[in-house]
């Protein structure tokens, strides 16, 4: 299948109104909905209480690589090519740490032997991904796109999806990069839940079923796709619905319960969890419609 650039408006905002924009309620993403499967708890932590976390270097290694991705489609086609991706490794990372300084305190300054290493494996991952395709074939229709939408319910969805492809025919094709392996089984359930989401907010923006939805794995070359269905889709629309019922349950009196796991050892809060003897922060309360709490995925939910 040939894909070429076609205009794509999803969710987009009413630039040319002079009027306020609204105070916004809380949406639900693939993210913050995978972290509340995980772990109630978690997603109070990150969604209502907004608790600071310390990146991995593996998780802001995956932004970079995923801003390059970005970088490299803004170029002429002629000019997609490896060795320009690599170039553009070092200016994405100067640009990332001057928007978030405590990124560069991952290493001791500029000096330190480890970034030059870590800045070539993301280069190495670049490299991958010719491997799976080649860019100068392509012309999508978006990148790194905000997407969002609102079910029957009213629940409102939102996320973005790292790139859409759009045939000449109007078929759709969503794309996500993930910087680390191919997943074992319970992985793979929750990137699929991910392009899910993305394939929901496409039919009921655009009243389109993706015809294809790829994961593309960058740390070992290998690839996922998936074919969804609209009878599919409606009924993960009400799996949706159904999650976030729990979740203002939970934010109604703030029993936001913890369900240990192995994963809880890569927790960033584990200290204040009570499963481990620790105790959460007050409860501040769910909270009102603020830009400031979207639920939107951050650059760093994004590269996972």
């Amino acid at each position: 299948m040939t894909y070429t650039a076609q205009a794509v408006a999803i969710g987009e905002q009413d630039v040319g109104s002079a009027a306020p924009a609204p105070r916004r309620r809380p949406a639900l993403s693939p993210s913050r909905a995978g972290d509340f499967k995980q772990c109630p708890l978690l997603y109070r932590f990150r969604a209502v209480d907004r608790l600071p976390e310390r990146p991995s270097r593996a998780q802001v290694r995956g932004t970079v690589v995923h801003a390059v991705l970005e970088r490299l489609y803004r170029l002429p086609a002629g000019e997609r090519l490896p060795a320009r991706a690599r170039e553009l490794v070092e200016p994405v990372w100067a640009e990332l740490t001057e928007a978030e300084p405590g990124l560069a305190e991952l290493f001791e300054g500029g000096e330190d032997p480890e970034l030059g290493g870590w800045l070539e494996s993301a280069g190495v991952l670049l490299d991958t991904y010719f491997t799976l395709e080649d860019p100068r074939c392509l012309e999508p229709a978006a990148c790194e796109q905000l997407v969002e939408a609102e079910t029957e319910s009213g629940l409102l969805l939102r996320g973005y999806v790292d790139r859409l492809d759009v045939a000449p025919t109007g078929q759709v094709r969503v794309v996500d990069y993930k910087t680390g392996a191919a997943p074992r089984e319970v992985a793979e359930a929750r990137a699929l839940f991910q392009m899910k989401f993305y394939a929901l907010v496409l039919l009921l923006t655009r009243g389109v079923v993706p015809s294809q939805l790829r994961l593309m794995y960058l740390a070992d070359g290998e690839e996922l796709t998936y074919r969804p269905d609209e009878p599919e889709l409606r009924r993960f629309a009400r799996t949706l619905d159904a999650i976030w019922a729990a979740i203002l349950r939970a934010g109604k009196t703030g029993d936001f319960r913890p369900n240990p796991s192995r994963l809880c050892d890569w927790c960033s809060h584990k200290a204040m969890c009570p499963a481990f003897g620790g105790t959460p922060p007050e409860y501040p309360g769910w909270p009102e419609p603020d830009p400031a709490v979207t639920g939107a995925e951050s650059l760093l939910d994004r590269a996972e």
